[in-house]
């Protein structure tokens, strides 16, 4: 501790106060701790509501038992009995955690299930809330088992870490305040204060395409949602994935034009696990064949997306996957 003196206390009293504050202020700690991680799982109850897709998970089949390899990191996941996945709990139609149902519902959510219910035979998920910046370390260090986060793959993030995929296809385009003139392209955020996520592919996208655009960033996707409407930029350049789920939740914004880049998202994996990584490529070769990975997108993307679900991405298809 520092900045306040230490003071001998005046009395017994004083001392048996402060005996019992400070195991009060540890178990107030210790649930700040937990609160970073919360229970998922399609198998609980779920008043006034269901997870999106929750059915899919509850219909899916289970890995055959030679998938899970002895001593492999899915035959520890299956003993725990539930996945540890990295997420976000803020992002519309990907993963967002529902106030009615306690669940967290969307796309990356559902998948995680889906993919606990292949390794476990039941859709048990713990989901440790991460950060753009935080995702490469919870995976080193082992606090998570995957990422699904609307996770781009790209060479550089390769080097830390492994990526099964990709699993789906997006791209970065530009979201502008409804009414606003003057950006159509993506040559015209030249001159434009341009709003990016912080260490996200978008920042590098603008530069490409609008050399002379000033780049301001925030921590979060709602956060640079707010920073637009607020008039602190006059574009946004995100994943249009996420920019359609954004324009649900704030109709006074729009999307302009369709994605002037390719973004492949993958789930992240730890570095030189090979055989995990062919177990969840070959996982996500069979929801694309059976259909459970479009009846996940029109539950959950399309339901915002017209049209019917894109085709699944070619499993190893992109450098770094």
């Amino acid at each position: 501790m520092s900045g306040f003196p230490l003071r001998r206390p005046r009395s017994g009293a004083s001392s048996r106060r402060l005996r019992t504050a400070v195991p009060a202020v540890l178990a107030a700690l210790s649930l700040s701790v937990l609160a970073a991680c919360s229970s998922d799982s399609s198998s609980d109850a779920v008043p006034g509501g269901k997870p999106a897709g929750e059915d899919v998970a509850k219909k899916a089949e289970g890995a055959p038992d030679a998938a899970i390899l002895p001593g492999s990191t899915m035959a520890k996941i299956k003993e725990r009995g539930y996945l540890i996945v990295g997420g976000s709990q803020d992002a519309p139609l990907w993963s967002q955690l529902n106030p009615i149902s306690g669940k967290t519902d969307g796309f990356d959510a559902e998948m995680g299930r889906l993919l606990a219910k292949y390794i476990i035979g039941k859709p048990e998920v713990k989901i440790v809330s991460s950060a753009t910046e935080t995702r490469e370390a919870l995976l080193q260090n082992g606090t998570v088992d995957v990422v699904f986060q609307t996770y781009t793959i790209t060479p550089k993030r390769a080097e830390q870490v492994a990526f099964a995929g990709p699993y789906y296809s997006s791209g970065q385009a530009i979201l502008t305040k409804k009414g606003a003139s003057g950006i159509k392209t993506p040559a015209d955020l030249n001159g434009k204060t341009v709003i990016a996520g912080a260490n996200t592919p978008a920042i590098a996208a603008i530069k490409q395409v609008a050399p002379d655009a000033k780049v301001v960033t925030f921590g979060s996707d709602p956060e640079c949602v707010t920073a637009l409407r607020q008039g602190r930029g006059d574009a946004y350049v995100q994943d249009q994935a996420l920019l359609v789920a954004d324009v649900k939740q704030n109709p006074d914004t729009t999307v302009v034009g369709e994605p002037f880049t390719s973004d492949p998202y993958g789930i992240g994996l730890k570095k030189d696990d090979a055989a995990f990584k062919t177990f969840v490529n070959d996982w996500l070769r069979k929801i694309g064949q059976d259909g459970s990975w479009q009846t996940v997108w029109k539950q959950t993307l399309g339901t915002v997306v017209e049209g019917n679900p894109p085709t699944p991405p070619a499993i190893g298809g992109v450098p770094g996957s």
